[in-house]
């Protein structure tokens, strides 16, 4: 099965720039839809974008949408979150996940439940 790594995470300040890395190992992740998730605590955790196997598909959250580019490279075996234009709302410990599966699915692959496959999260802070 499929282990995660994501990293990159660090503080920034309003209207910065940030790149999480979500590398795999144990199994090719070409195979996988991925998604980004983020959770403040107290709070649910929320779905950002989803990639579908390929890297063709790629969805975002409304309020990401714009500001956020999710990418991947099946040959290196990671998928990556460009996060520009950050703002203090963006700070959250960030996760991404990972499912045996082409597409992201209904829900454009932002429902938690979907994903059997979990990185530990690295930390996102946004000072303003």
């Amino acid at each position: 099965e499929v282990q995660l790594q994501a990293s990159g995470g660090g503080v920034v300040q309003t209207g910065g720039s940030l790149r999480l890395s979500c590398t795999a190992s144990g199994s090719s992740l070409d195979a996988y839809a991925v998604g980004w998730f983020r959770q403040v605590p107290g709070w649910e955790r929320e779905g950002v974008s989803c990639i579908s196997n390929s890297g063709d598909v790629v969805y975002y959250e409304d309020s990401v949408r714009g500001r956020f580019t999710m990418s991947r490279d099946n040959a290196e075996n990671a998928v990556f979150l460009q996060m520009n234009s950050l703002k203090p709302e963006d700070t959250a410990v960030y996760y991404c996940a990972a499912d045996p599966r082409p597409s992201c699915g209904a829900g454009d692959g932002a429902r938690p439940g979907d994903y059997d496959f979990w990185g530990q999260g690295t930390l996102v802070t946004v000072s303003s």
